[in-house]
């Protein structure tokens, strides 16, 4: 087929699958005696099946698993499919204590739990067992707005600053970026509740159930591609599949 069939099939831009070929994800095309690329149905099946591992795994990740198939390290291709699932794993792992541990900051905080307020900032970074520059940090990216003492601008932090700073620490704990916490942190000062916690916690988990599926997609097309191309001993056709 040619390369614009090929596009069309797989719903990408020619020029995408000159990159993908030269990236190593495609094995290399036939060319006709003038020049012109011709693509078979190993082609369509590699693109197919790193679309689909891309979705999951991420494009990088998709990438070296295809470099990997395209020289015949199976081996390696299915040890990168590994890691990638043990990242997944860890980040699930994370995403239950974060849970735990919201939960507990919960309750702590409902039984006023947690040292009496106010605290300076040495104190504070005591107690939850950080460096002070890393409460300065989290004030610079608006998490966090202590009172200053009036005669020395020392920050004092209230009760609610305590209760926002052990938040804040096991958001970043579970890896939570700043821009994730923050309307957390916001909608928490702002109702007193921890239902925007739970919003957060329930579409992480939505996002990682996604990816998981994902996987499994990649997956089934993965082992399709490595049994027809990559491990038959089945002569590759000789003639190109024509475009649809």
């Amino acid at each position: 087929m040619r390369p614009v069939d090929l596009a069309t099939r797989a719903g990408v831009s020619t020029q995408q699958i000159r990159n993908l070929e030269a990236a190593g994800v495609l094995p290399p095309a036939d060319r006709t005696g003038s020049g012109y690329r011709v693509y078979r149905g190993a082609h369509l099946s590699a693109l197919l099946c790193y679309q689909a591992l891309a979705r999951g795994h991420g494009a990088g990740s998709a990438r070296s698993i295809m470099e990997a198939l395209s020289t015949g390290q199976i081996d390696q291709a299915l040890a990168l499919l590994d890691a990638s699932h043990h990242e997944l794993h860890q980040q699930r792992q994370a995403l239950t204590e974060t849970s735990q541990a919201l939960t507990r900051v919960a309750a702590a905080v409902e039984h006023h739990a947690g040292p009496d307020a106010p605290l300076s900032i040495g104190e504070l970074a005591d107690y939850l067992g950080i460096r002070t520059s890393a409460l300065r940090v989290w004030e610079h990216a608006g998490l966090l707005a202590p009172a200053r003492q009036t005669s020395r601008r020392h920050r004092v932090y209230d009760s609610e600053d305590v209760r926002d700073a052990r938040i804040i620490h096991l958001l970043r704990q579970g890896r939570y970026r700043f821009d994730r916490i923050r309307p957390i942190i916001t909608e928490l000062r702002g109702s007193k509740s921890a239902d925007a916690l739970q919003a957060a916690l329930t579409e992480r988990r939505t996002s990682l159930t996604h990816r998981a599926r994902a996987m499994l997609d990649g997956a089934a097309l993965l082992q399709q591609h490595i049994t027809e191309f990559i491990a038959s001993d089945a002569p590759a056709p000789s003639e190109p599949v024509t475009g649809s």
